[in-house]
């Protein structure tokens, strides 16, 4: 039981150490941007803004999840390894049917150096003016 007790220990430190070493140490995602202000939108408005980053390493650059703060704000991103010196994009679409200030953040996990990034979208959503 002991024995058992051990290597059960022994095989949860090497699984923890070996997801700690998953991050490239010489690879670093840098965005042009980490924050967007739409400032001032009306409802409906296109709620679409596109983060540009280039990859700063030596090795293949792997986006492997972006994830929004809520439903309203929905990313897609580039899925391909981005190379050494190559840029790739995040699209996050923010849903501007509802009026008043928003402030979400997205997050974006990869094997870089620096690997969650957080980004940021904010503004304040009017009502639509009519026109005669």
């Amino acid at each position: 039981m002991k024995t058992f007790l051990f290597s059960a220990i022994l095989l949860f430190v090497v699984a923890v150490c070996a997801k700690a070493q998953t991050a490239d140490t010489t690879l670093v995602i840098t965005f042009a941007s980490t924050v967007h202000d739409y400032g001032t939108i009306e409802q409906g408005a296109d709620g679409a803004y596109e983060f540009k980053f280039i990859n700063q390493g030596k090795t293949p650059l792997i986006l492997n999840n972006v994830r929004s703060s809520c439903g309203c704000t929905v990313p897609s991103w580039t899925k391909e390894p981005v190379q050494p010196g190559a840029g790739g994009s995040i699209k996050v679409v923010y849903n501007t049917a509802s009026m008043g200030a928003f402030n979400k953040s997205i997050t974006v996990s990869s094997n870089a150096k620096n690997s969650e990034v957080m980004l940021q979208i904010k503004g304040n959503v009017v009502a639509k003016q009519q026109s005669n």
